[in-house]
């Protein structure tokens, strides 16, 4: 149950991608991860944070080529069993290798099978997120401005945390150098909720029958020089501070 936040710049959109991002990556904290760096050997320049168990990316880029992805879960509409499931951290590195095309088919024709994803991509075509719920892919481009998403839809209001906090960010726009301090002071401040309250970004979610806790945040912003991503490890799961 992960949180993005996204600015996608108007400005630079005609030029290519512009967008500045917010991500709070939410796992079990005994599936073991290492922070951002070349993980890939066969992926020379990608950079991302990876996950030991599956060897894929939860958050990947590419600065060669100005792409990123971030891979956050979905419901399913149907009951798939663990065991049936390919891992979806491939999503993100096949993302910025710009492997994406047939994705739909593979997995609408049952080629491939996973547990529902919204996949957010930013490249040199824009920003879009990719929604798939174990029936139907389905993709949402990111127009200018300021979004959320997590579970569900791209600023879905029934989603807790993004009928709170997304007027918040909308009022804090990533704009000039100092952008990620800003966001990252607002991000403390939703963190004085209860990681259990269902408005909280730093989130506990076992109290809503899932094993994952808010363990990292990143920030990144993509332009035409590239891709500059940062990464922060929490002190404790679903802790600030």
């Amino acid at each position: 149950m992960c949180t993005v936040v996204i600015e996608v710049d108007a400005l630079r959109q005609a030029q290519g991608p512009g967008a500045r991002l917010l991500a709070v990556r939410d796992e079990d904290p005994l599936r073991e991860w290492d922070a951002l760096g070349e993980w890939w050997p066969d992926r020379p320049g990608v950079i991302g944070i990876r996950d030991r168990r599956a060897g894929g990316a939860w958050l990947a880029a590419d600065p060669a080529t100005g792409r990123l992805a971030v891979l956050l879960n979905r419901a399913d509409v149907l009951d798939l069993p663990d065991d049936q499931a390919v891992s979806r951290g491939a999503l993100a590195l096949a993302s910025v290798a710009d492997a994406s095309a047939g994705l739909r088919e593979r997995l609408e024709s049952g080629a491939v099978r996973m547990h529902g994803f919204n996949l957010l991509e930013v490249s040199p075509a824009g920003a879009r997120v990719l929604s798939w719920d174990g029936a139907t892919l389905r993709e949402t481009p990111i127009p200018a401005g300021v979004h959320m998403i997590a579970h569900d839809d791209l600023d879905d209001p029934a989603t807790a945390r993004i009928a709170r906090w997304l007027p918040e960010f909308r009022a804090q726009p990533a704009t000039g150098d100092e952008w990620p301090e800003s966001w990252i002071r607002l991000l403390a401040e939703t963190a004085e909720l209860d990681p259990a309250d269902d408005r909280a970004i730093i989130r506990d979610n076992r109290p809503h029958g899932y094993p994952t806790q808010s363990l990292l945040y990143a920030t990144a912003a993509v332009d035409e020089d590239g891709v500059d991503v940062r990464d922060h490890a929490l002190p404790a799961p679903a802790h600030w501070a």
